[in-house]
Formats: structure tokens, sequence, C-alpha cells
């Protein structure tokens, strides 16, 4: 009997010591992934700020810039461009809508990104677009990979559709929880017009006058390394039109300045996020094979003790040769 229990607690070790890894290196990269049906907001502030007043065509101080950000899922899309790739494909209709104090629109950008569920890779197919214009992404953009790790990746920026490196600054604490700074600096680059202004200037006159845009952006994220999700994103940004003496009557013109921080009750709310999905994942890269390899060697232990008892010889009382009782000789 005791040897029969010592083979099933083997067999069990030997099944916990197998899944260990499975769950680590099979199960996490296929069940980890960013949901196609994701919707989420964020609000950004810039208090005080630079903005272009198109009306007098001056540059103004402002007590606030308000940036609301939309990530919005597509699944509809996401199930099409699958079939096509062969994998799990997220695509996300973004939104960078931009309003002045008055509440009014200054300037709105939409974007297409397509990425792959599990890596983050993106994954380019047609739609893939910032404000209406194809692009091919490298990189990253709003979400870093899951397991984040402590070296540079290359980020997507919109305005500039291009990607440039973002540097892995170091291991911080951020709120109570660690988190890796990441930071990029794109420099003084000649981007195009965003298509919805204030004012709508005709292509053909801005190409007529010279006028051009130019935009610069140091940007910062902390990055919660199990999930990749930022728990903070800031940017000191700044634009310009140049060339615009013979439209503006000034050559150079500050369309916005400010210093760009997430607002702080869409900061508590994206840590709360982050929170229960670290969990998930650290369940699974985590606690549950170190688990499974804990219990495997307790497993593996008693299943060695009962062998081992079984093995013992019997302890019961010695017993010799029966010899007839020596009667007493009579005399």
């Amino acid at each position: 009997m005791r040897r029969r229990a010592s083979l099933v607690l083997l067999a069990l070790a030997v099944f916990c010591v197998a899944m260990a890894p499975t769950l680590r290196w099979y199960a996490f990269p296929r069940l980890a992934k960013i949901p196609p049906n994701q919707y989420q907001e964020t609000v950004l502030e810039a208090k005080p700020a630079t903005l272009l007043n198109y009306s007098t065509l001056k540059s103004e101080k402002v007590d606030k810039i308000t940036i609301i950000q939309t990530l919005k899922g597509n699944v509809e899309e996401s199930r099409r461009i699958e079939r096509d790739a062969g994998r799990d494909v997220v695509v996300w209709d973004a939104l960078a809508y931009i309003t002045g104090p008055d509440g009014k629109m200054v300037s709105k950008i939409p974007e297409r990104y397509i990425f792959d569920a599990h890596s983050q890779d993106p994954v380019h197919a047609t739609g893939e677009s910032v404000d209406g214009e194809p692009v091919r992404r490298e990189g990253i953009e709003f979400k870093w990979p899951f397991l984040t790790e402590k070296r540079d990746y290359q980020y997507f920026d919109a305005q500039t559709r291009t990607s440039a490196p973002i540097h892995y600054r170091g291991t911080r604490t951020f709120r109570g929880t660690e988190v890796y700074y990441f930071e990029q600096t794109i420099p003084w680059t000649k981007v195009p017009m965003p298509k919805t202004m204030p004012v709508k200037i005709p292509p053909e006159v801005i190409a007529d006058s010279g006028l051009t845009r130019w935009y610069t952006t140091k940007r910062m994220f902390w990055i919660e390394p199990v999930t990749g999700a930022p728990l903070n994103g800031e940017e000191i940004h700044k634009e310009e039109l140049r060339n615009a003496g013979k439209l503006m009557g000034q050559d150079t013109l500050t369309v916005f300045e400010g210093h760009v921080k997430m607002r702080e009750d869409y900061i508590r709310s994206v840590g709360e996020y982050v929170s229960s999905n670290r969990l998930t994942i650290l369940l699974l890269v985590s606690y549950l094979p170190w688990s499974l390899t804990l219990l495997s060697l307790i497993l593996l232990a008693l299943a060695l003790w009962l062998e081992a008892r079984s093995r013992r010889p019997s302890s019961g009382p010695a017993t010799g040769p029966l010899t007839p009782p020596v009667s007493a000789a009579r005399s």
C-alpha cells in the first residue's frame, strides 16, 4: 500500500514540475493579450501654457490647455486583419483632441494603430494611419510589451511619422509601485499641418507662402514593467509656425508650448486598472510556476519517504524453533 502511494505522489511531482515551465513559456505567451474591444480615455493638461490665438494671430499665455486622448478597440477591423495575418491583432482607433481654456477645439489628430495582441509589435495592414495619412510604424506606441525590459525601445512619434529610440533611464518608485522610467527627445523637426484646425488654410496658400510647422518634445513615461502600462506620462512640448511673415506678419509664431501632464484622477484610475491586471500576469509567470516547483519538491520528498518506509524490515518480536519441554527423569 505504501509503495502504491509513493508512486502516485511521484507521478504528481513529475506533473507539477512539468507544468511550471509550461505555464511560464507556453501558456503565458498565448493567454496574456490585449482585448480587442478595449476602450480607454486619458485627460492631460498643460498649466499654464502658450497658445496661438488665430483671431489675433498672436501667441498668448493661457491658464490651461487640455488634451483628451481616447483609444477605442475596433473589433470588426481586428477580425478582418486577423484572417490575413494569422495571429491575434488589436486595432485601436485613437484620437488626440486638444481644447483651449474656453473649451473650444484647437486641433484633433486621429490615428489607427494596429499591433500584435500578445507582443505589442506593430502589424502592417491597410488602414494604419495618422491624421488620415498612411504610415508604417516601427516599434511601440501607447503600450509597452508585457514584462518590459530594462533597455531602449523604438517608439513611434505621431507628429513626425517616424520612430526613434526611447531610452531606459533607470528604475524608480512611482506612488509606491516600482516602475521603469523612459525618456525620448525629438529635436526640432518639420512636421505636417493638422488637417483640422480652428482656421482652415488652403494647402495651395500654405505652399505659396512657404509657411511651415515645426515641433520638438521631451517625452517621459513611468512604466509598470509587468503589464507594460504607463502609470504616468508627461511631455515638454513646443510647436512653431515658421516663415509666417507673409500670412501672419511675423516670421515665427509659437502655436503651442507647455508641460503636458496626466490629470490626477486619471493617474489614480490607471493605477487601479494596472494593479488588477498585474496580479493575473504574475500568476502565470511567477506565482503559479514557483508554487508548482515547490509543491513538486514536497511531493517528491514525501514519495521517497514512503518508499523508504515500505522497504524497512518488520519490527515485530523475534521467534525461534519450538523445542519440546524437557521432563524431569524419575529416579
